[in-house]
């Protein structure tokens, strides 16, 4: 496995190895690199792809009074993970070869990041979407391998592909959950013990209104009560949003008839975290992860 820190060195060597017959894939992560990672790393390679791992830490997606000074970036311990799985390159920008100058092109995908995680964190979506788009940009024509624990995000980028013709495609991957169902996360470090024994209601709360909603039940409305009246039960749990969208456009449902994505969040202490299923009414059934 190869370091590299430069956007030069990070196109010769994608451009070298599709000169060579091989298809490029792409795992954009800001490091603190856990299972969820490695398995986006494990299916780009099962795919037969010549795998770029990125680890930049990008202030664009940070508000002021977030966690960005304080993010974790355990360096060694991420290139030991990416070799270990198998990545062929892990690129280490530092903020000056992302943004030599401070950045006057941002990229916006307004409909699909102007609600839920952007409704609480308002510059978030505008940041990742630049940053991704940029890595795209340097990597050329590549399969990019995302999770869907961050749902949106995935939509965000999906539809940012699609909207500016890249010769990117996208895969969104399985969550990859602790055995009582806690989403792994990089931010899962911050959470105290109490914290961490609290946290998985997030889960049992979407896995309790999925099942409502194989049963039958439609009205998005009452799933979405449902859903809060679980996590509010949870003393440590901070209530933020719970919600039941169409998974392509992001937009809220009433009346649910088709495959759905439920999507909540909460604060435990300092973590903010997130989580979602999918949900099949009764004509649909199938599993829900």
């Amino acid at each position: 496995m190869e370091v590299l820190t430069t956007i030069d060195q990070v196109r010769a060597r994608t451009g070298e190895a599709r000169a060579s017959g091989h298809v490029v894939g792409l795992v954009p992560t800001m490091g603190a690199l856990h299972d969820g990672h490695v398995s986006l790393i494990e299916a780009a390679i099962a795919d037969g792809c010549d795998t770029l791992v990125t680890v930049f830490v990008n202030p664009l997606q940070f508000a002021e009074g977030e966690d960005l000074d304080a993010y974790p970036r355990p360096i060694e311990a991420d290139l030991a993970a990416a070799g270990a799985a198998g990545a062929a390159w892990v690129f280490v920008p530092g903020d000056g070869e992302m943004y030599p100058d401070s950045p006057l092109t941002t990229v916006s995908v307004a409909a699909l990041g102007d609600r839920l995680e952007g409704a609480s964190r308002p510059t978030h979506f505008s940041g990742v979407a630049t940053v991704v788009t940029k890595l795209f940009a340097i990597a050329g024509r590549c399969r990019a391998y995302f999770g869907e624990k961050d749902f949106q995000q995935l939509a965000v980028v999906t539809r940012l592909v699609a909207d500016l013709s890249l010769p990117v495609e996208v895969l969104g991957c399985p969550i990859v959950r602790e055995p009582d169902g806690l989403a792994r996360s990089s931010r899962n470090v911050y959470l105290t013990s109490e914290q961490r024994a609290a946290a998985p209601v997030l889960h049992r709360a979407l896995l309790e209104a999925a099942d409502v909603v194989h049963a039958g039940e439609r009205r998005a409305d009452v799933v979405r009560a449902l859903i809060e009246n679980r996590i509010r039960s949870e003393p440590l749990a901070a209530f933020d949003y719970a919600d039941v969208v169409d998974p392509a456009t992001m937009r809220p449902i009433e009346t649910i008839a088709v495959p759905v994505r439920l999507l909540a969040a909460a604060q435990f202490g300092i973590p903010r975290l997130l989580d979602n299923v999918a949900a099949l009414p009764p004509h649909d059934l199938g599993d829900h992860t």
